[in-house]
């Protein structure tokens, strides 16, 4: 059994086991999870690699008045049983399920396509960067076996008819991301994430719609730091509060 640290998100709201010594959720996950929305009970969530399952509980915890099923799936067995165990500590069990998948390998059976109403996923960020030591770690943060366009279109044909997609990477991704989803998917946000005031975007966020021929808009984006490093009121309300991007932003 992995030796894990029990920790929390939403200001304590949510309970989330995760190694000690292998790969921990970010503040990415936090942010990606409020670009969802517009959820209605009977919909269907798909959480692609899941890690330590930050970004669904984070979803399950906003939904939890309207349950609607969610599904993350994770190549690392260690991390989805971790995450199987949060559900359960948190009493999401009945609407939250980690599945042991492999993206590459995955069969229509264990995971039919088309079938999810939104699809979200913080995907591995290089394949070029210096892996890190922790295999865990290298695993979750290094592409291995596949690219990120590959990855973004496991992410597509998941999603159903007008199905919604969210995303985030690093900015230097966003000319592979948008190639990706040109003519399979439009009415993009793209919304750059800046961690202080004055500093370039290091992170970009990204909804689209499966299928939508809606142009493209450009947001105008949040900052996570104030120069002496606490967190702006906005990114507050995201992170402390368990507020939707939207909500906050727009």
């Amino acid at each position: 059994m992995t030796e894990h640290t029990n920790d929390y998100l939403l200001d304590r709201r949510v309970k989330i086991f995760q190694p000690r010594d292998g790969y921990r959720a970010s503040t990415d996950a936090v942010m990606v999870s409020s670009l969802v929305n517009k959820v209605k009970p009977q919909d269907k969530i798909l959480d692609v690699g899941s890690g330590t399952g930050a970004i669904s509980l984070c979803l399950a915890a906003r939904f939890q008045n309207i349950k609607p099923q969610i599904t993350g799936i994770e190549l690392q067995e260690e991390l989805c049983s971790l995450s199987n165990q949060s559900a359960a500590a948190n009493g999401f069990s009945e609407s939250l399920t980690y599945l042991n998948y492999n993206i590459t390998t995955i069969t229509p059976q264990q995971l039919p396509p088309c079938s999810f109403q939104h699809v979200i996923s913080n995907p591995p960020y290089s394949e070029c960067d210096m892996p890190s030591p922790n295999p865990s770690k290298a695993l979750a943060h290094n592409h291995q076996g596949i690219d990120l366009s590959d990855w973004l279109k496991f992410c597509l044909k998941m999603a159903a008819p007008k199905g919604n997609l969210y995303l985030i990477n690093r900015a230097e991704a966003i000319s592979e991301i948008l190639s990706c989803l040109y003519g399979k998917a439009g009415n993009i946000n793209i919304i750059p994430l800046f961690s202080k005031p004055e500093q370039p975007a290091k992170r970009v966020m990204i909804t689209a719609t499966k299928d939508s021929k809606a142009p493209a808009r450009i947001l105008r984006g949040i900052t996570i730091h104030t120069p002496t490093g606490e967190h702006t009121p906005q990114a507050f309300k995201i992170l402390r509060e368990g507020l939707s991007f939207f909500d906050v932003c727009d």
